[in-house]
C-alpha cells in the first residue's frame, strides 16, 4: 500500500506509481468525495475523456423517480 504525508500547508503529493498508472498530469483538477471518515479523490475528466464510457450499457428497465420511494 502506498502512502503520503500531509504537509504543514495541508498539501499531499500523489506517488509517482499512482500518477503514471492513472495518467494524471500537472494542473489537473480533482473532486473530493467524503463518506464518514474516508476521503476519495476523483480526477475531473473532460467530456471528451468520458465520451463512450457507457457504451453498451442497458438503458431499458430504468426506474422512475416515483418508483424509488
Amino acid at each position: 500500500m502506498t502512502h503520503a504525508t500531509l504537509s504543514g500547508k495541508f498539501q499531499l503529493s500523489i506517488p509517482k506509481a499512482i500518477r503514471e498508472r492513472l495518467r494524471l498530469r500537472a494542473g489537473q483538477q480533482f473532486v473530493f468525495v467524503t463518506k464518514g471518515d474516508t476521503i476519495t479523490l476523483v480526477p475531473k475528466r473532460t467530456a471528451d475523456e468520458v465520451r463512450g464510457i457507457m457504451k453498451g450499457a442497458r438503458t431499458g428497465d430504468l426506474r422512475d423517480r416515483k418508483e424509488r420511494a
